[in-house]
């Protein structure tokens, strides 16, 4: 992973001084580095001995950095990772086009690969990742979304790109198409379990373990599953209570939303569906033999679901 930071600064350089402040602040700024710890976990468990897998792992943090940039525009985010986000401290317009850097950086990085399947997986997972931003943006303030709407949602928006990581190390190790494939599905359960958390956190994390206000979720009125989940289980009134607060927006609800929550036990509920992924994706890679990587693809997979931040 230290090799794979060294890839990212020398990548990041610009001869425009505001990309290198807006990158450099962002990247710097903390991050589990999750999605690029894949790429090398899933190529080391498939013994490869080759280099390009640092260049991926940049890649694909790139990518997500460049979601990241743009989603806090969208959402008119201020605080991540305890800090100024970079449209609060430099500006929309900057954020927005310093998103668009790292994504093109990123493209130009997997050319150097020369790797055609390489290609494919990167390109569509960040189609597939736009889709699922705009999917969300249609979904705020709609109190109707159901669950299979919600984890459409995520399945686009954020597990997409742990699924290609998982992908990306088993094709560098030639990986048969069903390793490949079991290696696609591990991804997309762990990214799917990690964002469950993360919408559970907005409702019962603190402000300084996950870094962003609580209450932001329900600020924005994005319906996620604690929220769909007390609806749907919940009385007319504790329903009704929630949907006010998904249509207007803001903070003022969260008290009300917060008890009704408790007292449906959607957390819980969420926990439940989180824990069934991470299920899927620890079964998914057992045809991989015993490694250090394994080992870690494991504890990962553990990870995201007993994480507090």
């Amino acid at each position: 992973m230290s090799i794979v930071d060294d890839v990212i600064r020398e990548k990041l350089h610009s001869h425009v001084l505001l990309i290198r402040q807006v990158s450099e602040y962002i990247i710097n700024s903390g991050g589990k580095r999750l999605r690029p710890a894949l790429v090398i976990l899933s190529a080391g468990a498939f013994r490869y001995s080759g280099k390009y897998h640092y260049n991926l792992a940049a890649i694909v943090e790139f990518i997500h950095t460049a979601t990241l940039l743009h989603d806090d525009v969208v959402d008119e985010s201020a605080l991540r990772r305890n800090k100024e986000t970079a449209n609060a401290l430099f500006g929309n317009a900057a954020s927005v086009l310093v998103g668009d850097f790292l994504y093109s950086r990123a493209f130009q990085m997997m050319v150097e690969v020369n790797n055609m399947r390489v290609m494919q997986i990167l390109a569509d997972a960040t189609n597939t990742i736009a889709e699922g931003e705009v999917l969300q943006l249609l979904n705020c303030r709609d109190p109707h979304v159901t669950e299979e709407n919600y984890l459409q949602v995520i399945r686009y928006k954020t597990a997409k790109l742990f699924e290609a990581a998982s992908r990306l190390g088993a094709v560098l190790g030639n990986a048969t198409s069903d390793e490949e494939e079991a290696m696609a599905i591990y991804g997309m359960h762990l990214g799917t379990a990690f964002q469950l958390i993360d919408d559970m956190l907005d409702y019962s994390g603190n402000n300084q373990d996950i870094g962003k206000n609580l209450g932001d979720d329900l600020a924005e009125g994005k319906p996620t599953l604690p929220l769909i989940y007390a609806m749907r289980e919940g009385t007319s009134e504790q329903a009704g209570i929630i949907r006010k607060a998904i249509e207007d927006g803001g903070k003022n609800g969260f008290q009300p939303v917060l008890n009704v929550i408790q007292q449906t036990a959607a957390l819980d509920y969420a926990k439940q569906c989180a824990e069934a992924e991470i299920a899927t994706a620890i079964a998914s890679i057992a045809f991989l033999p015993d490694s250090e990587n394994k080992k870690y693809l494991l504890q990962l997979a553990r990870f995201a679901v007993t994480r507090n931040h």
